[in-house]
């Protein structure tokens, strides 16, 4: 059960990065105009604008390596960066509800831009919510790993 959880957590993540990431990517007019109307400084708009996607990405792949051979290292840092990565977008979406009244803009491409606000906010706390427990669940499951080790 426990490697259910890390196992559907990582595909779910790596969906969800790859395909914002390359939607982001494919549509970089539209995802650098919503950047340049929200609040964080326009002179930081080009590194987010190719700095966002790529990381996604990588946090997809680094997710993805494990179901095609041992990369234990990869998936947890995959689970650790995604989960942040979730988070910060989860808190971005809070702080725009909050704080921004008006036109909120989206960025995040493809038919997640679609979603309403607080649709997007539950959406992406029930990402960050299952981010983690599959870090919760995978470190203990590590830790057991290195007890068997020890004991064998």
């Amino acid at each position: 059960m426990k490697r259910k959880i890390i196992n559907i957590a990582s595909y779910l993540y790596a969906l969800l990065f790859l395909y914002t990431g390359i939607a982001k990517l494919l549509d970089q007019d539209t995802f650098k105009q919503a950047l340049y109307k929200s609040p964080l400084p326009t002179r930081l708009t080009p590194v987010f604008a190719i700095g966002i996607p790529l990381l996604e990405l990588l946090v997809a792949f680094a997710l993805l390596l494990p179901f095609f051979r041992t990369a234990p290292l990869s998936r947890k840092r995959g689970l650790y960066v995604g989960t942040a990565l979730m988070a910060i977008f989860t808190l971005y979406i809070g702080y725009m509800l909050k704080f921004e009244h008006g036109h909120l803009p989206c960025s995040c491409g493809g038919i997640i831009s679609k979603m309403n606000w607080h649709q997007h906010l539950y959406f992406n706390s029930c990402f960050t919510l299952l981010g983690l427990l599959a870090i919760w669940v995978n470190n203990r499951q590590l830790k057991t790993d290195q007890q068997h080790l020890l004991f064998s």
